[in-house]
């Protein structure tokens, strides 16, 4: 049985309600049907509720079980107004304004539903920008207890793949924190190790990676990698984590035991911490496209609850599966 399909068994287990706001994408449109159908999740979404049928006709898909909520008559407008006001009044947020909001930007009516506990996780960003979708979740969700900063992963689920945890890896970060500095790494190592544990239900075994193994090179970014790893082992001593680590020396592991001898992560990574987001990025396309890896996020990590965006590139399947990883996200919380 694949990973996802692992997932999506567990999401079964306990149905979640998962807020899809991008009711006029196609893609939304038969993730949603095939979502219900396979029953991951009781699934709600924002829009016109003639315009959304319409859609599912044109596409001939069955959208039976799909509740479907038009802030222009919604019965608790009024109170995710007066919720968003409360929230961001000391950010300049007015009545007028959040009632403006919440009519024309679903995203954010989305993130209300959420925040009221009238949904239990969003998914969105197959036809917005990943900034306009995690923006209102991080003004409004905030982070959670206890947490330095909200970061970005990917499951990677990399078919005939001898390395990682039977070739499903957590990448981080990916999709959020352009260039985190040496204690922002180290925190995102150790969000990354719970939610590697929580969704994959494996040990997480974390490589910090840069161009360089155990000092064969000298350069500042190299510098960053290196405290970050201190950092991570001294505020984190539980992780089994080490670096910094090149990916071959990483999850390769003749590679491993040659350029980092008696690491006890060298060669084993399953959790792949990246420098920079342009690194973070780049490596995950690449492994999903050349691969054929199966890509599930951007997720998000640190935050008060689940909302995960897409990748505008997203398949009506990906969608499914970031789905299916929210609603267990939700059942965790």
């Amino acid at each position: 049985m694949s990973y996802i399909d692992l997932i999506k068994d567990k999401a079964r287990a306990d149905k979640k309600r998962i807020v899809l706001p991008e009711s006029t994408d196609k893609r939304t449109l038969i993730a949603a049907a095939n979502i219900v159908a396979e029953g991951i999740a009781d699934v709600i979404m924002v829009g016109k509720e003639e315009k959304i049928m319409d859609g599912a006709g044109w596409l001939e898909i069955d959208l039976t079980g799909v509740k479907v909520v038009d802030p222009a008559n919604c019965d608790k407008f009024d109170e995710y107004a007066e919720l968003l006001y409360e929230t961001r009044k000391a950010k300049g947020m007015t009545m007028e304004k959040a009632e403006e909001i919440l009519r024309t930007d679903y995203l954010t009516f989305g993130i209300m539903m959420v925040k009221a506990n009238d949904a239990d996780g969003m998914v969105a960003g197959a036809c917005h920008a990943t900034a306009d979708t995690l923006r209102p979740a991080l003004q409004i969700l905030k982070t959670a207890p206890g947490v330095k900063l909200v970061s970005g992963f990917f499951i990677l689920d990399v078919p005939n793949c001898e390395y990682g945890e039977n070739g499903t890896f957590l990448f981080a970060d990916c999709g959020l924190n352009q260039d985190p500095t040496a204690e922002e790494l180290a925190a995102i190592a150790d969000s990354s190790a719970k939610s590697f544990k929580a969704l994959v239900g494996k040990k997480p075994i974390i490589a910090m990676l840069s161009h360089s193994t155990k000092g064969s090179a000298k350069h500042p970014l190299v510098d960053k990698v290196v405290e970050a790893t201190r950092i991570a082992k001294e505020q984190y001593p539980s992780l089994t984590l080490d670096g910094e680590l090149q990916l071959d020396a990483a999850i390769v592991p003749s590679v491993g035991k040659s350029k980092a001898k008696g690491s006890d992560v060298a060669g084993k990574a399953n959790v792949l911490i990246f420098p920079n987001l342009d690194c973070g990025n780049i490596g995950y396309k690449l492994v999903q496209r050349l691969a054929g890896a199966e890509a599930y996020g951007p997720m998000l990590q640190g935050i008060s609850k689940p909302v995960n965006d897409l990748s505008r590139g997203c398949s009506w399947e990906d969608i499914v599966g970031v789905v299916a990883l929210t609603a267990v996200q939700a059942q965790l919380q």
